[in-house]
């Protein structure tokens, strides 16, 4: 291990500040880039064959994103992405390893050297523990509120990344709010729910008798947000054939409706978000590079909740702050959160993210029986995300569920998917023994997105070799 961090937060009594990067230098040793150096100047870089790598090597031996590099709070470490011909140091094939000044390692036929510098690149952080309703007292999610503060006035095109529950329709309010666009409209288009024979009228409008079903003229959603924001929420699921004609929109900012031939000028800020890979997506052919890059002008990638637990806390109190709010007004006493019940909440691995700790508290205070929550009143560990409006029989490797109409559409779908998730995952990987590269093949996953998967539902494999 490095004994120079590759990443420092400096603080100010007990609150952070300032977030240090030691610049650091990846040179080519051999192979068909030989002399090259990237000057790595941002928390992470990628390198591959794929033009969206920072390190971009043409070894025919390179997988599109071979390896990536981060700065963390202990020094520097190189990772694996799931390559096909692996990465190595020495004779051993790595899954991930600490980095140290001058360690060589090998991408195909590659040979790379590390080399930090003395150069230091400062990331200030917001003094603030909010950005409109987005909460979080974590440095990552101060780093995030300062990139806000500076971005929000201005009209870039921002792609927000994150699992799903990590707040990205919440980030994307809180820029339109603190737009110039603020009075204007905020249109959401959730790309995943809408049929496909059906998003392109949603997305450009319709003339009357275009097609079976067009009785009358339709606007569509970025008609409707003209002089506003438009959010395509997971812009992951939009369909290739569409690609090229939102691509059309965003560079010259006219739409055609359906069965139409006259343009429309529209004066439209996009913000988009999705809970998938894009940059995979574009190696892999499933997503356009160029609508990628246009997309991804400002990107913003949120933590997931099992990265930044320090803000449990204040989000608990928020939600349970609106759930107090409603009591007062019918004459009810506030409610409160036993330490017991804060530590266990504190300690869960949270594959819903901040959904589904929201969730969790409004049942929780739905059903409260009396005026201190405790970890009974959140049944953790008894119950999915959706409350269950009758006894099911519980059948092994069977999904069953009976759903409170009560809860959102979205919030309950995803609480199925979850819980969906959990399960396969877990019978996946114990009929495998533990191996991600068998039970990847499997699944149709790569080794590299069933990691992550495992590791969002605290689950654990090994590769092979």
């Amino acid at each position: 291990m490095s004994t120079d961090a590759g990443l420092n937060t400096i603080f100010v009594g007990n609150r952070p500040t300032a977030r240090r990067l030691r610049k650091s230098r990846l040179v080519v040793v051999e192979g068909p880039e030989a002399g090259r150096t990237l000057v790595m100047d941002k928390e992470q870089i990628t390198a591959g064959r794929s033009l969206l790598s920072d390190l971009v090597l043409t070894d025919k031996a390179v997988s599109g994103t071979h390896f990536s590099i981060t700065a963390v709070d202990k020094g520097y470490v190189l990772k694996d992405e799931g390559s096909t011909n692996g990465t190595w140091y020495g004779d051993v094939r790595l899954r991930e390893i600490w980095l140290k000044p001058g360690t060589l390692f090998r991408a195909g036929t590659t040979v790379l050297r590390f080399e930090p510098t003395d150069d230091i690149v400062t990331i200030e952080l917001s003094d603030r523990d909010r950005f409109d309703q987005a909460i979080g007292t974590s440095v990552p999610m101060r780093e995030i509120f300062a990139n806000l503060e500076r971005v929000a006035p201005s009209d870039l095109t921002v792609l927000i990344g994150g699992e799903t529950g990590t707040g990205k329709e919440v980030i994307a309010r809180a820029i339109h709010r603190h737009s110039r666009r603020k009075d204007r409209p905020f249109v959401v288009l959730d790309c995943s729910a809408i049929p496909k024979d059906l998003i392109e009228s949603t997305l450009f409008g319709h003339e009357k008798g275009s097609f079976t079903g067009a009785v009358g003229q339709h606007r569509g959603v970025f008609e409707q947000a003209d002089g506003g924001t438009i959010f395509l929420d997971e812009i992951g699921e939009l369909d290739m054939s569409l690609q090229p004609k939102l691509l059309r929109v965003l560079e010259n900012r006219e739409v055609k409706r359906v069965g139409g031939g006259k343009s429309i000028t529209v004066d439209v800020r996009v913000i988009a978000a999705t809970n998938r890979e894009l940059r995979r997506m574009v190696i892999e052919g499933g997503f356009r590079e160029d609508l990628y890059f246009r997309l991804s002008v400002m990107q913003i990638e949120l933590p997931p909740l099992r990265r930044r637990r320090e803000d449990i806390p204040l989000l608990v109190e928020a939600f349970m702050g609106v759930a107090n709010a409603r009591r007062a007004e019918q004459g009810q006493p506030p409610l409160q959160v036993s330490p017991e019940a804060l530590k266990a909440l504190g300690e869960r691995p949270w594959p819903g993210n901040i959904r589904e700790l929201k969730n969790m508290v409004e049942r929780a205070t739905s059903l409260a029986d009396g005026v201190m929550l405790t970890r009974a009143d959140f049944m953790m560990g008894t119950e999915p995300p959706v409350r269950l409006t009758q006894p099911g029989p519980v059948v092994e490797g069977e999904l069953r569920f009976l759903v409170d109409a009560q809860v959102a559409f979205k919030d309950a779908k995803q609480a199925l998917l979850d819980r969906f998730e959990a399960m396969y995952l877990k019978a996946l990987i114990e009929k495998h023994e533990n191996n991600i590269t068998r039970a990847g093949r499997t699944a149709g996953l790569t080794r590299y997105h069933l990691r992550e998967l495992l590791k969002k539902h605290g689950l654990h494999g090994d590769d092979e070799g």
